[in-house]
């Protein structure tokens, strides 16, 4: 399965002119952790940058800074890493775990934002591989109690 078959098509976004108060109502608005922060280059809306529920916590909260002279710009990671759709989930799901993020950008073969995946996405995924698998035992002895009869 790829990152695009899988990946959330619904993702928040802001502009780098966005406040951080901005950012954050639209999260509690969206109910979401993270905004990507975008630009439109030649009608292709690109992700440049994204902040957490966590950036905004530990970076600036817990350190007492006012919100007001802070922007976007200041906060978001500008080493963007980001996945195509047509990667796999397994080796995005490593690349994540090795770069130490939880939540990924999905991408176009123009950069374009197509979605986004969550490391949330992926467990719930892998726990209902697993919940199949966990059946396939009691599906097989049906199968052979049909025979039997």
């Amino acid at each position: 399965m790829t990152v695009g078959n899988f990946c959330n098509r619904e993702v928040v976004i802001a502009g780098r002119e966005s406040t951080i108060i901005e950012v954050a109502q639209l999260m509690r608005l969206h109910h979401v952790g993270d905004v990507v922060i975008v630009e439109d280059r030649e009608n292709i809306t690109v992700p440049v940058g994204i902040i957490t529920d966590r950036d905004l916590v530990v970076e600036l909260i817990a350190d007492g800074v006012d919100l007001d002279l802070v922007t976007v710009e200041d906060v978001m990671s500008y080493e963007l890493v980001t996945a195509r759709t047509d990667n796999s989930i397994w080796e995005t799901l490593k690349r994540m775990r090795g770069l130490g993020v939880r939540r990924i950008p999905v991408v176009n073969d123009q950069g374009g934002l197509e979605g986004i995946l969550a490391l949330d996405d992926i467990l719930e995924l892998l726990a209902q591989e697993l919940s199949m698998l966990a059946k396939v035992p009691t599906y097989a002895q049906k199968k052979e109690e049909q025979h039997r009869d």
